[in-house]
């Protein structure tokens, strides 16, 4: 399995993202391609489905006139007249076999256009490979609009037989019209019928309306009587005989046009393969558009895509929570995100209701969308991997029918992820180790991490355990990150920043709400010394960033730029003596070199030191180690 769990798409709210390009297709062709839409593993063809969707927002974009109209599904006509051949094409579907025919091979015609310039000629490859790859023949338009007139009606011409027979309609229903005539005036100068009185026609007949009295006085046929009897119509012999000769044409004509539509069909019938091949394309064509057209509407772009695990997102943005915020005329927050094979696994922490979920779903929704083929709002120095499996923990998972505890449905998660999980997958999960006793949650967290990071899997956590942002800190891989929040004005900022976990501010937000200062203190006390400090370094750490407000990637850019300089102008390091090695012995306190939090060592074994932060225990190599007087 390459998605976990099963409702992955719901989870995402990726539903959404297929109604929203439904309503830019043009078919039901363009419909079934995007609920057909699906996600690979393969480079090779995301980065192909990537690109001729970037290709088709160039179209858009620089509104070049492209084939918009008669996109028309007759398909389950085709496959009707391939499988049996005493059916025919009507005139109708052949009209609109003709307009959706021709939009394709104008579709094909503009990525073949004479009208680019040499420069341009290569302007759209991946959407020219696809136009190049139907072969339909012009003929079959030809042949169309032989048989076919403007209005989608069998021509006169399409046949020397038919042309003859409609000549011979027109000059019968001439004589009808004579005939009538001279029996309309013959009766009324008998005094039959009134001079005021018409022929009336129903039915295919032209009658003429008498009295009972006066029914046998003219010669022809009774057609039909009034509801009382004192009316009779009756169609005059020789109106009868011209009539006659109308229907025998009439009937001779339907023949002609039966023969012709079965000779056009038998025509196209031994290319049905290659016509629904372009049917296809037609269908592919629109959903591209659509793609193309959603793509524009969120600002998405088409990331640097590489064949790796990889991802560096610059200002990504949810965009169904973008769209929403739209319509308040507000925009979402953008995050920058990095996770690569050095620091594969980021724990994101902080303050509830910070942007720590929205993160992780930003990330799974807009992986999930680039490995089915569509942009993503990212801004366009973006890089971007594939990932063969995506797997993710975020609600309770409990449901009616299972009545799963939610920490029973996480580590239910968690199995299938340690089962399944390896270097080219990426993990998501919310709240990790939350539902339960948090030392013990916070432990089996920690365990379950150790062996992700084993496997060299890649992730996104979210988690408030300190032990899990400790290990962040203790092991190659795994990184901290916050997301910040304002502690003077009591918000989150909904930014992520990568490189320091994150503070939960539940002491500052129960202060500034006004919960009593004893209350907090006693909490403070029960909690810990430890905890208390390093929760507010934390708090400081996030307040130091927001002071510099320097985003880093802006850091590194400069750094970058430092390190050029010093290249080009050598300068001779300074001197400085080693200090000499001091032997750390159990009960000594100690603190990470470069940190402040302060611990107790209990045990030694080897060049490891198991060492106590207050109620955490964790094992630290012994050269990351100083001991504190």
């Amino acid at each position: 399995m390459n998605i976990y769990p099963e409702n992955f798409e719901t989870k995402i709210n990726f539903e959404t993202i297929r109604e929203y390009l439904k309503e830019y297709c043009l078919s039901p062709m363009g419909i079934e391609k995007v609920d057909a839409m699906h996600f690979s593993i393969d480079f090779n063809t995301i980065n192909s489905w990537l690109t001729e969707t970037e290709e088709f927002t160039t179209i858009l974009k620089q509104k070049e006139k492209f084939p918009t109209e008669h996109y028309i599904d007759l398909r389950d006509v085709l496959k009707q007249i391939e499988t049996d051949a005493l059916i025919w094409m009507s005139e109708k579907e052949i009209s609109l076999f003709l307009h959706s025919l021709q939009t394709i091979l104008d579709i094909v015609q503009f990525f073949n256009s004479e009208n680019f310039s040499i420069i341009e000629n290569n302007k759209y490859p991946i959407l020219k490979n696809r136009a190049n790859q139907i072969k339909i023949s012009p003929s079959i338009l030809d042949k169309a609009n032989a048989i076919l007139d403007k209005s989608g009606h069998i021509k006169d011409q399409a046949s020397k037989l038919l042309s003859n027979i409609r000549k011979n309609i027109i000059e019968a229903e001439k004589d009808i019209s004579k005939s009538m005539t001279a029996a309309l005036r013959s009766a009324q100068s008998q005094g039959i019928i009134g001079k005021d009185v018409k022929a009336d026609m129903r039915g295919d007949h032209f009658l003429i309306p008498v009295t009972a009295s006066n029914k046998r006085k003219i010669k022809g046929i009774v057609r039909d009587s009034s509801g009382s009897g004192k009316t009779f119509f009756i169609e005059p012999k020789a109106v009868v005989a011209a009539s006659n000769r109308l229907r025998e044409l009439q009937n001779e004509e339907r023949k002609e046009i039966i023969r012709i539509l079965n000779e056009f069909t038998n025509y196209i019938r031994p290319q049905i393969k290659e016509i629904l091949e372009a049917y296809d394309f037609l269908g592919m064509i629109d959903f591209i558009q659509a793609k193309a057209s959603f793509a524009i509407r969120i600002n998405a772009v088409k990331p640097k895509l590489q064949n790796s695990q990889i991802v560096e997102w610059h200002h990504a943005i949810h965009p169904l929570l973008d769209l929403s915020l739209r319509k308040e005329h507000k925009k979402a927050y953008p995050l920058d995100i990095l996770l690569n094979s050095k620091q594969r696994i980021l724990i994101v922490s902080g303050v509830n209701a910070g942007g720590k979920t929205l993160c992780l779903k930003t990330v799974a929704l807009l992986q999930y969308m680039l490995q089915c083929g569509l942009l993503i709002p990212v801004d366009t120095y973006s890089k971007a991997g594939v990932f063969n499996k995506i797997f993710m923990d975020i609600g309770d998972g409990q449901s009616m029918e299972n009545s799963l505890s939610t920490y029973t449905s996480h580590l239910t998660h968690m199995k299938f992820f340690v089962e399944h999980n390896d270097d080219k997958t990426l993990l998501m999960i919310d709240e990790f180790g939350g539902g339960t006793e948090p030392q013990i949650g916070g432990a089996i967290a920690e365990a379950l991490l150790q062996r992700f990071n084993d496997k060299k899997s890649f992730g996104l956590i979210t988690t408030h355990f300190q032990n899990l942002k400790h290990f962040a800190y203790m092991n190659e891989g795994v990184v901290n990150g916050a997301m910040l929040f304002d502690a003077v004005n009591n918000r989150p900022l909904y930014k992520l920043s990568i490189g320091n976990p994150g503070s939960s501010f539940a002491i500052e937000v129960a202060r500034r709400i006004g919960l009593h200062e004893s209350i907090i203190t006693d909490a403070s006390n029960k909690i810990g010394k430890d905890y208390f400090n390093m929760d507010y370094l934390l708090q400081t750490l996030s307040e130091e960033y927001q002071i510099v407000g320097v985003e880093p990637t802006k850091v590194e850019e400069t750094l970058e730029e430092i390190e050029e300089i010093i290249k080009s102008q050598p300068i001779k390091p300074l001197e400085i003596p080693l200090e000499s090695k001091v032997n750390i012995q159990v009960g000594d306190k100690v603190r990470l070199i470069g940190q402040y939090n302060l611990g107790t060592v209990i045990e030694l074994k080897n060049k490891d030191a198991v060492v106590a932060f207050g109620m955490i225990k964790t094992k630290v190599n012994l050269s990351k180690l100083e001991i504190v007087n």
